[in-house]
């Protein structure tokens, strides 16, 4: 496992100080599988990481086509993976004891390991983001994850801000489908008949969510004229150890984000160090 002793420390103390999470917002995660948290970081945060990551997103983007030549999934977002990676802006960042703990407390693990980042920037004019359940790509002995979706700005209805279906990590439905026209059809219409109430109110800036490995989320189209820049931190359980791979999405990420790690062992790479957690 990574020692994080090296990790120069936060220049926003923020990003090292605990939400005030309550008891009441760690059971309604529990009930219906995301939560969305109001002024878990300040403008000033926001504004200073946010030109970094939007520079980092525009620089290292290579999905270049014009909007109509391209698939629904390309039309949904800029998707850039790890950008921890690339500047120690963003390490600061994405390995915040402010934003892991939050995870941590809301599954109710003792710690929490990185998965990987990805910024998601909805250009003016992208397309929906398709019904989908994040855990049918992640090749994982449990369902202890959660992704942090954290907003670059305010983000109004006309942007596309994510849309949960409450309670729907319950469901069996859809967990063989990845994110296409097909999810968004068949999912639009197992949830509706489920009647499962939709959530798909706007961001203020400053809010962030939580939503587990299967819940279900969709996005609508940006019609704003400006880009949705949005961050995401997706964090697992600091005990997960990584499963078979039940497809080639799963084989992919086994590869790419958690090293090769044997089948049935902790993933204790460079890549997916601890963020938050205690011994025992």
């Amino acid at each position: 496992m990574q020692d994080l002793a090296d990790i120069k420390g936060p220049r926003f103390a923020q990003l090292d100080e605990a939400y005030p999470l309550r008891p009441e917002n760690i059971q309604f995660f529990k009930e219906n599988g995301y939560i969305k948290l109001k002024n878990v970081l300040d403008k000033e945060v926001l504004d200073f990481y946010g030109d970094v990551i939007t520079s980092l997103v525009f620089s290292l983007n290579k999905l270049n086509k014009p909007m109509e030549e391209r698939t629904t999934y390309e039309k949904a977002f800029l998707q850039i993976m790890n950008l921890w990676r690339e500047d120690g802006r963003v390490k600061e960042f994405v390995f915040s004891k402010r934003l892991a703990k939050i995870a941590s407390d809301l599954m109710g693990v003792s710690g929490v390991r990185l998965y990987h980042d990805q910024a998601l920037y909805k250009e003016a004019g992208g397309g929906i983001t398709p019904w989908h359940a994040d855990q049918f790509y992640w090749p994982l002995s449990n369902s202890n994850t959660v992704t942090a979706w954290i907003p670059l700005q305010s983000t109004p209805q006309e942007m596309g801000p994510l849309a949960f279906a409450e309670k729907s990590q319950r469901e069996q439905i859809g967990r063989d489908l990845e994110i296409s026209d097909d999810s968004e059809k068949l999912l639009s219409k197992q949830l509706e008949n489920l009647n499962l109430n939709v959530n798909d109110s706007f961001f203020d800036l400053g809010e962030v969510s939580y939503h587990s490995g299967w819940t279900f989320h969709r996005a609508g189209p940006n019609v704003s004229g400006r880009p949705r820049k949005v961050m995401t931190i997706i964090y697992m359980d600091k005990d997960v150890r990584v499963s078979n791979p039940k497809n080639s999405y799963q084989e992919n990420d086994w590869k790419t984000w958690l090293g090769s790690t044997s089948i049935g062992s902790i993933p204790e790479t460079s890549l997916n160090p601890v963020l938050f957690g205690t011994d025992g």
